[in-house]
C-alpha cells in the first residue's frame, strides 16, 4: 500500500463559509501494492466541507455514487422519533430542478438502480449506473442536498407519512417477533438514549409531527459539512472532482455537527420484559450492553458470541437445536457508533417453558467457561471474517459503501487493512477475558415474546418500567436556521446528457460437458481471489408429483445432506469449513436441488474435497433425520402465523389447483412430511441425484484449464435415468372472485391478484415481450401500480406485478401488503390500473422509458461473481444462444406501442382471475363485500369454509375507490 497525504491550511478548508469556492486540492492518495486487501482510492475535502473519496475501478462499465450523511435516529430527540428515516423518503420526492417523483424515474430510465437506507447513526442515498450517466447522477444528489425544501409539501409529506406507517406495519407489527427490536431497545438504554427507539420510529410520533419540524431536521443535519460523497467504478478522479466541485461546491456549508457523547448503559438489575404476539414458537431473548463499532474489545465480543451461538459448531446449536429443544439458537454481537449489544436469541418448541429455557442458556454458558476457547474456535474466526471482508469487495457498491462507512466514522477510508489486521489478531485469552468483562455476573434485558394467551410462560413476571427521571432534552440547536440557496454560474435546471455510451462486457463463457452428463459453464473473474460454484440438479420438488403424499420430502433431503457425512460428524465439517472460509450449502427449490460452494482460490482443492463428501457420501443418519423431520413440522405449523405466507400458500392453491404438485409448498404439508420414512429419503437421494440432470456453473479467479482437473471427483458419479414431471399447468378461471382469509388483528392486509398463463419462458420470444409489456405497469418503481398505491394514495410500502414463469407456465402476479383500513380501495386500484393498461395500452412516453431503461441496465447485470453464476446458470438450463442478450436488445428496440398494446389487452383478462386477500376479516371484509364480486372464505390452509360464499352486486368499476 502507498499512501500519499496532502495537508490542506485551515484557512483554505475550514474557514470559507458560504464564499465562492477555490479549486479543490487532494487530501490523500491511496494505491495498492500486489494483492495487499486495500481499496484504491483519492480523498478531497471542499471549501464547504463536503468529503470526496474516489475509487478507480475499470472491470465493470459501471459507477456506483454513495451520498452518506452522519444523520441516524440517534439525531433525534424523545418525541419526534422516526425524523431520519422519515426524511430518507422526502429525500425522493423531488427538488426544485427536479419534478415530483421524477428522482426514480431519471435514473431507471438511465438504467440504473437506487435507494436509500438510514440506520440508527446515518442515512445514506445511492445509485449504481451505466458509469456513462455519473454527471447525471451527481446533478440529482446535489439537488437534493442544495434545493430541497421549497418541494416539500404538505401534500407530499402526507403521503410519504403514510408510506412510512405501511413501512412499520409490513416490517415490525404485522410480522412475527416484529416488535423485539423495539422492546429490548426501550428496556436496555436509559430514557431519552438516542438508541432507545428504532429508527422507523413510533406511530404517535408519526402522528403528531409536521411539515416544519421536519424541515428543521433537515436544515440542522443534511448538508455538505456533514456528509461524505463516495464514488467508485469506471470514471476518472479528476473528472469526478471537477464535476464534484461544478454541483456541489456552491452549496453552503451548515451548521457544525460534532460526535454524539452518551454514557454507556449500566443495568443494577436483570431486568424481565415480556409481550405478546401472534407466533407459534414464543421467544427468548437474552441482551447484554457492550462496546460501540471499531472499540478495541468489539472483535473479541465477535468471536465470542460466534462461539456461543454462530453456527452448527456452537454450543447453542448443540445444546437446544441438536438436542431437539428448539427450532433456532443464536447468538450475535451488533455494534453501532454508541454502543454495542451481546444478543442470544432461542425459538423452543411451543410446548417448553421461558425460565427453563433461560436455565439452559445460563448452563451453556458455565459450559463455555469450562471449556474455553479452543485453537479451532479462533482459526474458523478470522478465517470466515477475512472470507467475509475479501466478498465484501465483489462489487463497486461493496468497495464504496465500505469507504464511505469508514470515513463517516473514522475519518479514515483506509481503515480496511487495520480491520483485516484486528480480527485476525484475536487471541484466546482475549475472547475470555470480554467474557468476564460483559457477560459473566452482569445485567441483561431478559425479553419473552409469547404466544396468544400464554402469558404463563415467561422466564420470568416483568420486572422493569423505564422511568423518565433525570432525563434532560438535548439542544440540537434548531433556534434560528435558514435555508441558505446556492449561486451559480450555470444553468442548473438542465438535467445532463448521459456521456458516450460504455463497450458492455457481457460474461465471455466455455462450456464443457462430463462424460456421465454433467452439463459446466464457466467464466473467470479475476476481481477478488475467490471461486463460485453453483450445481443444479434438476427436479425438486417437482418430483414429489410422483408421490405426493410425501411431499416435502426433496428439502428434507437436501437438509439431511447439510449433516454428517459417512467420515465426518457435521462439527468436524463445519470446522473444516469455517478453518478455509469456505461454505458449502445444499438447499431444495420447486424445481432443483441447489449446491452453492463459495471458496478461497488458494483453498479450492481442500473445499472441494468436502463438496465430494457431502454429495456422494451423506450419511442419513436417523437421529439427524428425527430432528430435522421435527423441524420441519414445526416450521409448517408456523406457517400458519406469517401473512405473506398464508397468502402465498393460498394463491398458488387456487391459481394451480390442488391436484397440482406447485400448490403444495416445498416444504409440504403436516401430513405428507409425517409420512416420510429415512428410508424414503435415501430411495429419493439414490432414485433422483443424477449427473444426467445436473448443471454446474464455475465463476472465480481460476482457468478454464487448471478448475477442470479439479473436478475429476465428479467423474465417479454414475449417471442414471430421470425423468422430472411435468404436470398440466393451464387451469382456467372462470371468473373473478375475492378469496379472503381472516389474520385476526393484523395491521395490514396482503393482496395476491392474478391468473396462470400459457406462456413458458423464452428469453426472445413472446414472454420476454410480456415482461417488456408489464414493466411500466407493476414492474419498476415508477411503474402505473406503485406510483398509484404508494405514491399517490399512501396506501402499501410497495406494490409491483410481474410474470414469472420457468420451464412449464407460471402466473401473472400483482401483488402488495397495505395497510388494513385501504383493503377494499386498493383491491379497486389494482384492478383500474390492469384495466385501463388492457383498454389504452403504454403511452409514447412510457414506451420510450422502457427502451432507455432496460436498454442500458445490462451494465449492471455481471458485475459480480454471483451475477455472472446466474447468468450462466439461465444461459446453460434454458440451452439459450451465446447472443441472446444482443437478441434481446434488437426486439427491446423495434417494439412498437402497437405490440405493447397488444400484449397487455392478451394477457390482462381482469373478468378472469383469483383475488386473493389476508387480513383482519372483522375491518375489512364489510368493505370487500361492496365491491360487487363473489367472496368466498377460506381457512388458513386455503381451503374452502362452510357457508362462507357471499354474493353481492356487480362489481366495482375502475376509479369507485373510497378513500
Amino acid at each position: 500500500m502507498k499512501k500519499i497525504t496532502v495537508y490542506l491550511s485551515a484557512a483554505l478548508v475550514w474557514t470559507m463559509v458560504n464564499a465562492a469556492y477555490s479549486q479543490t486540492k487532494l487530501v490523500e492518495k491511496v494505491t495498492r501494492q500486489g494483492k495487499e486487501l486495500v481499496i484504491p482510492y483519492e480523498k478531497y475535502v471542499l471549501p464547504n466541507g463536503l468529503t470526496l473519496v474516489v475509487h478507480e475501478d475499470h472491470s465493470d462499465p459501471i459507477v456506483h455514487v454513495d451520498v452518506t450523511y452522519h444523520v441516524g435516529s440517534a439525531r433525534e430527540e424523545i418525541g419526534k422519533s422516526g425524523f431520519a428515516h422519515f426524511f430518507e423518503h422526502m429525500m425522493f420526492q423531488g427538488s426544485d430542478h427536479v419534478a415530483d417523483d421524477e428522482h426514480f424515474k431519471i435514473v431507471t430510465e438511465s438504467g440504473g438502480t437506487l435507494n436509500g437506507s438510514t440506520n440508527r447513526d446515518r442515512t445514506n442515498y445511492y445509485e449504481t449506473l451505466p458509469s456513462n450517466q455519473l454527471e447525471r447522477a451527481l446533478w440529482l444528489e446535489a439537488d437534493r442536498m442544495g434545493f430541497l425544501l421549497d418541494a416539500v409539501t404538505q401534500k407530499k409529506f402526507e403521503i410519504q407519512r403514510a408510506t412510512v406507517k405501511n413501512e412499520r406495519g409490513q416490517n415490525y407489527d404485522n410480522r412475527p417477533y416484529g416488535l423485539a427490536g423495539e422492546n429490548v431497545a426501550k428496556n436496555l438504554f436509559p430514557y431519552g438514549h438516542p438508541y432507545s427507539w428504532l429508527t422507523i420510529g413510533y406511530i404517535e410520533d408519526l402522528n403528531r409531527v409536521n411539515v416544519n419540524d421536519l424541515k428543521n431536521f433537515f436544515l440542522r443535519w443534511y448538508s455538505p459539512n456533514n456528509a461524505v460523497l463516495t464514488i467508485g467504478g469506471d470514471v476518472n478522479a479528476k473528472q469526478v472532482l471537477a464535476l464534484t466541485e461544478k454541483y456541489f461546491g456552491s452549496i453552503p456549508r451548515g451548521p457544525e455537527v460534532t460526535k454524539t457523547q452518551v454514557p454507556s448503559p449500566v443495568l443494577d438489575k436483570d431486568r424481565y420484559v415480556s409481550y405478546e404476539d401472534n407466533v407459534r414458537f414464543p421467544m427468548l431473548q437474552i441482551v447484554f450492553p457492550t462496546v460501540p463499532t471499531y472499540h478495541p474489545d468489539e472483535a473479541p465480543l465477535d468471536a465470542l458470541a460466534e462461539i456461543l451461538g454462530g453456527g452448527k459448531n456452537s454450543l447453542f446449536y448443540k445444546n437446544f437445536v441438536k438436542a431437539q429443544l428448539a427450532v433456532q439458537a443464536n447468538a450475535s454481537h451488533p455494534a453501532t457508533e454508541l454502543a454495542g449489544q451481546l444478543a442470544m436469541t432461542v425459538l423452543p418448541f411451543p410446548d417448553k417453558r421461558l425460565d427453563s429455557t433461560e436455565a439452559l442458556v445460563r448452563r451453556t454458558l458455565a459450559e463455555f467457561e469450562k471449556r474455553g476457547v479452543t485453537d479451532d474456535d479462533i482459526a474458523q474466526f478470522t478465517a470466515t471474517r477475512e472470507a467475509q471482508l475479501i466478498d465484501g469487495l465483489s462489487s463497486v457498491s461493496g468497495k464504496v459503501s465500505q469507504l464511505a462507512a469508514f470515513q463517516t466514522y473514522l475519518n479514515n477510508p483506509n481503515y480496511l487493512p487495520q480491520e483485516l489486521k484486528r480480527y485476525k489478531a484475536v487471541t484466546k485469552a482475549d475472547v475470555m477475558r470480554v467474557y468476564n468483562q460483559y457477560v459473566k455476573g452482569k445485567n441483561a434485558v431478559i425479553l419473552t415474546v409469547y404466544p396468544k394467551g400464554k402469558p404463563e410462560i415467561v422466564a420470568k413476571p416483568d420486572n422493569y418500567t423505564v422511568s423518565t427521571a433525570g432525563y434532560k432534552a438535548p439542544d440540537y440547536g434548531y433556534n434560528g436556521l435558514a435555508y441558505t440557496k446556492p449561486k451559480d454560474t450555470f444553468e442548473r435546471k438542465t438535467k445532463p446528457g448521459p456521456g458516450p455510451n460504455p463497450t458492455l462486457k457481457v460474461p465471455p463463457f466455455w462450456t464443457d460437458k462430463l462424460p456421465n452428463g454433467l452439463k459446466v459453464i464457466g467464466t473467470k473473474n479475476d476481481e477478488i481471489p475467490t471461486v463460485t460454484m453453483l450445481f443444479s440438479i434438476k427436479g425438486g420438488h417437482l418430483l414429489s408429483a410422483n408421490d405426493p403424499a410425501k411431499a416435502g420430502i426433496a428439502q428434507l433431503t437436501a437438509a439431511l445432506m447439510n449433516e454428517a457425512t459417512q467420515h465426518y460428524s457435521n462439527e468436524q465439517l463445519n470446522t473444516k469449513l469455517e478453518k478455509l472460509g469456505s461454505s458449502v450449502d445444499i438447499r431444495a427449490n420447486t424445481e432443483e436441488i441447489n449446491v452453492s460452494v463459495e471458496s478461497l482460490t488458494r483453498n479450492l482443492d481442500s473445499t472441494l474435497a468436502l463438496v465430494e463428501e457431502k454429495l456422494f457420501r451423506p450419511k442419513f443418519a436417523p437421529e439427524d433425520f428425527e430432528r430435522l423431520k421435527k423441524q420441519q413440522l414445526e416450521l409448517i405449523a408456523n406457517q400458519g402465523t406469517q401473512p405473506v405466507v398464508i397468502a402465498n400458500k393460498a394463491y398458488n392453491k387456487l391459481i394451480y389447483g390442488t391436484d397440482n404438485i406447485r400448490s403444495v409448498p416445498v416444504s409440504g404439508t403436516t401430513k405428507s412430511v409425517e409420512a416420510i420414512t429415512l428410508d424414503d429419503v435415501k430411495a429419493f437421494y439414490a432414485k433422483y441425484f443424477s449427473p444426467s440432470v445436473t448443471n454446474l456453473v464455475i465463476v472465480g479467479d481460476i482457468e478454464q484449464a487448471a478448475v477442470l482437473p479439479k473436478l475429476t471427483f465428479l467423474n465417479k458419479w454414475a449417471a442414471k435415468p430421470v425423468t422430472v414431471p411435468t404436470a398440466a399447468v393451464t387451469r382456467k378461471i372462470d371468473k373473478t372472485r375475492i378469496y379472503l382469509i381472516d389474520k385476526e388483528k393484523a395491521a395490514q392486509s396482503e393482496i395476491r391478484i392474478g391468473y396462470l398463463t400459457d406462456m413458458p419462458y423464452d428469453a426472445t420470444g413472446e414472454y420476454y415481450k410480456t415482461g417488456l409489456a408489464n414493466y411500466m405497469l407493476g414492474g419498476a418503481f415508477n411503474s402505473r401500480i406503485n406510483m398509484n398505491l404508494r405514491e399517490d394514495k399512501g396506501y402499501t410500502y410497495g406494490a409491483r406485478s410481474g410474470f414469472s414463469s420457468t420451464h412449464t407456465p407460471g402466473p401473472f402476479t400483482a401483488q402488495a401488503g397495505v395497510k388494513a383500513a385501504a383493503t377494499d380501495s386498493s383491491v379497486v386500484e389494482f384492478i383500474k390500473e390492469m384495466t385501463n393498461y388492457s383498454k389504452a395500452g403504454i403511452t409514447d412516453q412510457e414506451l420510450a422509458f422502457v427502451k432507455s431503461s432496460l436498454g442500458q441496465v445490462d451494465a449492471l447485470r455481471y458485475e459480480t461473481s454471483l451475477q455472472k453464476a446466474y447468468f450462466l446458470g439461465r444461459v446453460i438450463d434454458y440451452d439459450l444462444p451465446r447472443n441472446f442478450t444482443e437478441q434481446q436488445s434488437e426486439i427491446l428496440r423495434g417494439i412498437t406501442k402497437a405490440q405493447i398494446d397488444a400484449i397487455a389487452k392478451k394477457r390482462l383478462p381482469i373478468n378472469n382471475m383469483v383475488i386473493t386477500v389476508v387480513g383482519n376479516k372483522e375491518l375489512i371484509k364489510p368493505g370487500l363485500e361492496r365491491l360487487g364480486y363473489e367472496l368466498v372464505e377460506l381457512d388458513k390452509d386455503g381451503n374452502p369454509m362452510a357457508a362462507s360464499t357471499t354474493t353481492t352486486a356487480a362489481p366495482a368499476r375502475a376509479g369507485s375507490s373510497k378513500p
